[in-house]
């Protein structure tokens, strides 16, 4: 195995009785990397990350991290960790105690313990935090606190199976980007579990978008978002902005599966003519979606089909957008915005 994976993932299978969880999945994930395995519930993506822990055992295929393989190994002979959704942390130890616990179990001598302990914890930002209990901090200082905890024995790989899903928005983006950073500074290779697509873009060096048990495409946040492989990629990472058929061959001229992203669609008066280098397609709103920063607008077109349009309110309020519907309209995007989805 080549210098630089730290885990290899081939033909991984996982039944449950008749039914198929994982169903032949092949990845590499690099050294150092931040990968995130997205995808609806039940596509198979928790089921992966406790086969790479040891949790599961495969129904077939293999396991390998850093060049071992350790498809049939226990959990505790393989050089990874896992932060859960649920912290597990020990409610009557103190923050210190609870980092310091899997460096004891593993007999490592108090001072040590204490330093690494003070160490993980300063690379969470919570340094002088170690002499509270869990039930004295908030959510997403417990989060940091559990991080912490598997940070402390130093392992290969870090597991993330949805870490930041029991929290509010506000306070799960701003764990979003604490998690990217903590991640870049220590170096780690952190494989992440969420069915949550901002998430996903956000943090990520790459993604692997699994659907019905099966990998759909692997690429980075732009890759999979810009150009998605599948009809399913396009409609679950961003909204699903189809042209297909009869209506792809009216309105681009040729025939196919085409997405093209809500943002780069303009909403122009009916009257208004494409430029060069652009395409267009007339339709009805109607929807009219009021988000504050933006609105979204959903047209019916004159051709067939629907189309979502994304434009910022840089100088409309709520009631001009909202006496767009009912409006007809004309859509005006790039034609190096269209994406042929597939082959």
């Amino acid at each position: 195995m080549e210098q630089g994976v730290a885990v290899r993932l081939r033909g991984l299978r996982k039944s449950f009785g008749v039914v198929v969880a994982v169903d032949g999945v092949d990845l590499d994930i690099a050294d150092g990397e931040f990968l995130t395995l997205l995808g609806p519930s039940g596509s198979g993506k928790t089921t992966v990350l406790r086969m790479i822990a040891g949790f599961e055992l495969p129904t077939a295929g293999t396991v390998e991290l850093a060049g071992t393989d350790v498809t049939h190994a226990p959990p505790f002979e393989r050089d990874v960790n896992t932060v859960f959704q649920d912290y597990a942390l020990f409610p009557h130890m103190t923050v210190q105690q609870n980092v310091e616990y899997g460096l004891k179990v593993a007999k490592v001598p108090r001072d040590e313990r204490a330093r690494r302990a003070a160490d993980a914890l300063a690379q969470v930002r919570l340094e002088s935090f170690g002499d509270r209990k869990p039930s004295a901090m908030s959510g997403g200082q417990r989060q940091r606190v559990a991080l912490a905890r598997a940070l402390v024995n130093r392992p290969r790989v870090l597991l993330l199976d949805e870490p930041l899903g029991a929290l509010d928005l506000k306070l799960r983006e701003q764990m979003q980007v604490e998690l990217k950073q903590i991640q870049r500074e220590v170096g780690i290779t952190f494989v992440f579990v969420t069915h949550d697509q901002e998430e996903a873009l956000t943090m990520s060096d790459r993604i692997a978008v699994f659907n019905a048990g099966r990998i759909e495409q692997v690429g980075t946040p732009a890759e999979v978002y810009e150009q998605p492989a599948t009809e399913f990629v396009a409609g679950f990472v961003g909204t699903s902005n189809l042209l297909r058929g009869e209506t792809a061959q009216t309105v681009l001229g040729h025939a196919g599966v085409f997405s093209v992203r809500p943002e780069k669609i303009h909403v122009a008066d009916v009257d208004a003519s494409p430029g060069e280098g652009e395409d267009s397609a007339t339709g009805t709103v109607s929807e009219v979606v009021y988000v504050g920063s933006g609105t979204r607008y959903v047209v019916d077109l004159d051709a067939g089909g629907t189309l979502v349009a994304l434009q910022q309110n840089l100088r409309t309020s709520s009631m001009d957008v909202l006496a767009m519907r009912g409006r007809k309209v004309r859509l005006v995007w790039r034609k190096e915005h269209e994406y042929r989805v597939g082959t």
